[in-house]
């Protein structure tokens, strides 16, 4: 993550040097939250193949009730997005943060003690009323916290927590049954909750409830004895001081409208590429794929990829910039989803393959139905591949981006409020695509889902030239000079 120790900014003789250590510690400690939202979004990959073929009736699972299990998650997220919007500015970033445990703990313990799929629905709901409340907390508290120099890839943390947690449920996935694959959620919330008591609020929330004391004590912290922090701390309390409580008036002005109008749209696009289904039914889809490998090790892998991909991209962030990563997630993003399409246009599944999950207990039960299906060839790479492309693509830009420019681009007085807007419309975005996109694929093919994401693909690249700014090597309050009064020399959008 850099140097432990870089000069701060400002500081022209460069005597002035801030420890990034404690900072560090800080956003680890916050995005414990992201790795138990990338865990609990694509718990029902593994548990679905599961709970289809469960000896249990009280358990099993339809199509119907499995459309449900993947998609109700993020009809809590988005929930807990819409709470974080008034929590934020009420408790704080870092309150707000830990209490999301709550629900997570709790969703967890009902999802591994189930008798019934009821409560596997609740369970999902519960853990995903924390992820809602995390994606809006957590991108504000580590933006907040951070300074300039190191803020593009601390930024871009959240998303790289998140993937780490969905490649460890695909890992565990391997040799973990569904109720263990719960309580093993039940780790990093404990940590998170544990270490985020000894971790400051953020200065910016501090400053703006009036408590400067604590605010001073809190920056000094995370920069160091060493720091030139007042330099930084006058800085935040002019911008604060420029900010009070938001009219509906101000909201029509372009210094809040444009960036919330920016940051929601992105997160809306985000989701329309597809990401929430395909991560949630990335093992069923490889199974209907026939992939020469089975679907948990198919899956595996492109948790893998992803992980390798977003740790790119965070190196980039502040080399590349915003907008050029985008630009190259897009495009990946629109060749792997227009190839998935064509294969599975060309190469249509016999109807078997369809919520079919290939496991020991199913080929004990039924050989016969196994007996009439092809066996795979290396043309099933093709797949694979799309797939893996699909998702490096989103993790280079499209994924760790929006959380970050969400963060950077919202005006302090309305944040908070913003921030969880841009989560629940997220949400709710996620919720229909994840409902329909098993319906839709039993109803037409596993084709036309893929032909409209390429589709969104596009728009995302369009969206990106024309409204999004570049904000590389920017301070927040630079940002918000340019929402201000336009384009000055302080920043600009190419």
């Amino acid at each position: 993550m850099g140097d432990e120790r870089t000069p701060l900014l400002g500081d022209a003789h460069g005597l002035m040097y801030t420890s990034n250590a404690k900072l560090f510690l800080a956003v680890f400690s916050a995005v414990l939250g992201n790795f138990n939202f990338g865990f609990s979004m694509v718990y029902p990959s593994s548990a679905i193949p599961q709970l289809k073929n469960i000896e249990d009736p009280r358990l099993r699972m339809d199509t119907d009730m499995v459309s449900w299990f993947g998609s109700v998650f993020t009809l809590g997220a988005a929930a807990g997005g819409l709470s974080a919007m008034v929590l934020n500015d009420k408790i704080g970033r870092k309150l707000c943060i830990m209490m999301s445990g709550v629900p997570s703990a709790v969703g967890y313990l009902v999802m591994g003690s189930a008798q019934a799929t009821w409560m596997l629905l609740l369970g999902r709901f519960l853990t995903g009323i924390a992820g809602g409340m995390t994606a809006a907390s957590i991108p504000i508290y580590v933006s907040e916290i951070s300074h300039p120099r190191v803020r593009g890839i601390l930024g871009s943390c959240p998303q790289v927590t998140a993937v780490v947690g969905t490649l460890s449920l695909y890992a565990l996935g391997l040799v973990l049954p569904w109720r263990w694959l719960a309580v093993a959620g039940e780790v990093p919330t404990l940590i998170m909750l544990i270490l985020l008591c000894f971790m400051p609020d953020s200065p910016r929330y501090l400053i703006a409830k009036g408590r400067k004391d604590k605010a001073l004590q809190s920056l000094a912290w995370l920069r160091g004895s060493g720091a030139n922090y007042m330099t930084e701390f006058n800085k935040i309390e002019q911008s604060v001081a420029t900010q009070g409580k938001i009219s509906f008036l101000e909201l029509r002005t372009p210094f809040y409208y444009k960036p919330i109008l920016i940051a929601v749209g992105m997160r809306f696009l985000q989701q329309m590429t597809g990401i929430t289904p395909i991560l949630v039914y990335l093992e069923p889809i490889f199974n209907m794929t026939k992939v020469i490998l089975p679907g948990q090790y198919d899956a595996a892998i492109v948790g893998a990829v992803r992980l390798v991909s977003v740790l790119i991209a965070a190196s980039l962030m502040d080399k590349a910039g915003r907008k050029a990563l985008l630009y190259i997630s897009g495009f990946l993003m629109f060749l792997s989803t227009l190839t998935m399409c064509l294969y599975t246009h060309t190469n249509p599944l016999p109807i078997h393959y369809i919520n079919i999950s290939v496991t020991s207990d199913f080929i004990a039960r039924q050989p016969e139905t196994l007996l009439q299906a092809a066996p795979p060839s290396l043309i099933t790479l093709i797949p694979l591949i799309s797939t893996m492309l699909i998702i490096f693509g989103y993790a280079m830009g499209w994924g760790p981006i929006t959380w970050l420019l969400m963060s950077e681009i919202l005006p302090l007085g309305a944040r908070g409020v913003a921030s969880g807007l841009c989560v629940g419309v997220s949400w709710v975005t996620a919720f229909a695509l994840t409902q329909l996109f098993m319906k839709v694929v039993d109803a037409y093919g596993l084709f036309v889902p893929f032909l409209f994401f390429s589709v969104v693909c596009v728009v995302n690249i369009i969206f990106t030239a024309v409204c999004v700014p570049e904000t590389k090597g920017h301070s927040l309050e630079d940002i918000e000079n340019y929402f201000r009064f336009g384009r000055v020399r302080s920043i600009n959008t190419t």
